[in-house]
């Protein structure tokens, strides 16, 4: 983590705050991320033989396509860093540009915050209508509160994957390790799940982006903390490590648990529990069940509030960290 890169993810991180994906942008460009979507689809038409392979055979597929991947965002991101290095100045704002395209502090507060508008503005089909964009479950099967909590839930679980871990990749690996990541998360969440043409094709996928998602899980925490901190107060702040401590196992997943489990601490709410992805219905014990069982708009509120203070509260860290 030298100096010269932390300083250089502060300011992508300020960028991405103020201006977030800018719609004239991406209207008129495509964003990178739909590169790597296209790379991935690539070699899931070429490989992925799930008809006529047995387990093991995609398997060994699957973890080569991943790895042809991820070497070559790694060499992408070698050669932007090189580029970058001999334009000066110029240089470091472009790096600072490119970071903050991967960035998704001021897009995902402003989607949650939109669920929130809809339920006030149209209500439980408003509600739906906005939450359907960022989550996969069913929205029909939601009712006002469970709305609530999906949204609540995506705040939290994004803000490890899309804001903490992309940061620090970027912080530990520079701009081929925050390539890397980003590829490996793409790839999850296209090949990545549990279907029968992806349980063994994309298990390498899936495996490898749960151990690069283990570090910003765990620091995610601290940072919600210290978010409840700025916004809730010292009570709030301490429930959010207590309550991700204590249930942060009672995920399905062994990452987004702890960001769930933090952000409902410090709302003192109620999340995740039963709830239905593409009509099979997902039965989970409900996190911080002590908690508000009712969650209303007011509370997403709250929770993006939360959201900004922890953003607020990494860019601190990581502008401390590189001034020492």
């Amino acid at each position: 983590m030298s100096s010269e890169i932390l300083l250089i993810l502060v300011a992508a991180l300020l960028l991405d705050r103020l201006i977030g994906d800018p719609d004239w942008l991406w209207s008129r460009l495509p964003h990178p991320v739909v590169y790597f979507g296209k790379a991935i689809a690539f070699f899931d038409g070429a490989l992925n033989r799930h008809e006529t392979l047995g387990a093991g055979a995609l398997k060994i597929r699957g973890a080569l396509t991943i790895g042809l991947l991820l070497l070559a965002s790694v060499v992408v991101g070698i050669i932007l860093h090189r580029l970058f290095g001999v334009m000066g100045l110029l240089g470091y704002l472009l790096e600072a540009a490119v970071v903050a395209v991967f960035l998704a502090q001021k897009s995902l507060g402003d989607h949650v915050g939109r669920v929130a508008e809809g339920l006030r503005r149209d209500g439980l089909e408003g509600g739906r209508t906005a939450v359907s964009m960022i989550v996969g479950r069913d929205p029909k099967t939601l009712d006002a509160p469970a709305v609530c909590r999906a949204a609540i839930e995506s705040l939290a679980e994004n803000f490890s994957d899309g804001v903490v871990a992309p940061a620090f990749w970027y912080a530990v690996a520079g701009l081929p390790g925050l390539l890397a990541y980003k590829m490996l998360n793409t790839a999850d969440s296209m090949i990545g799940h549990k279907s029968p043409k992806y349980l063994h094709f994309g298990w390498a996928s899936a495996r490898l982006d749960d151990v690069a998602n283990l570090p910003a899980a765990r620091l995610s925490i601290l940072l919600i903390a210290a978010g409840a901190l700025l916004r809730r107060g010292r009570s709030a702040a301490a429930e959010a490590i207590g309550v991700a401590r204590r249930d942060h196992g009672l995920h399905r997943s062994p990452n987004s648990g702890w960001p769930e489990a933090a952000m409902a601490g410090a709302l003192n709410l109620q999340l995740a529990g039963p709830r239905i992805y593409g009509g099979v219905k997902v039965s989970e014990p409900m996190i911080n069940g002590p908690g508000r069982a009712v969650a209303e708009s007011e509370d997403i509120d709250a929770g993006v509030a939360v959201f900004y203070g922890a953003c607020s509260a990494m860019t601190f860290a990581v502008l401390l960290i590189a001034m020492i």
